[in-house]
């Protein structure tokens, strides 16, 4: 049986990491994801996020925003991460990543404005529910 989960785009094709201003407590190592307590985000090779989300266009700019707020957002969901303490910060970063890769600033606030606005179910809903795909009946 195929089993799968629905919603992602784009997948990394090498491994991507930088500094953030904050760190967790505790260190968080998952299969696609290492967040370190010195605030270093590690996304390894492979990792499936859906890209810009909402009434939007994924444009180059807004490529590295969306990889890191997608990985902070997934942090919350699996409850490595409170979203109360993280969410504003994951949306903030978001809009300071899109400015310094080229994002106008104006369309950058626009973002921000829309994931703080509508933001909230996917900080804190479950992770996506594992899909089966039918089997060939012989």
């Amino acid at each position: 049986m195929i089993k799968y989960r629905a919603g992602y785009k784009y997948q990394l094709v090498e491994d991507y990491g930088l500094f953030l201003d904050k760190a967790p407590e505790k260190l968080i190592i998952t299969r696609f994801i290492t967040f370190e307590t010195s605030g270093f985000l590690h996304i390894r090779q492979d990792y499936a996020w859906d890209g810009p989300s909402g009434p939007t266009i994924d444009t180059p700019d807004f490529m590295r925003g969306s990889l890191i707020h997608d990985a902070l957002y997934q942090l919350m969901r699996m409850g490595y991460l409170s979203s109360k303490e993280w969410r504003k910060f994951a949306d903030l970063l978001l809009e300071q990543l899109c400015i310094e890769d080229g994002m106008p600033k104006a369309r950058a606030l626009y973002v921000y404005t829309a994931v703080r606005l509508a933001g909230l179910p996917s900080a804190t809903e479950p992770e996506r529910p594992i899909l089966h795909a039918p089997t060939i009946c012989t």
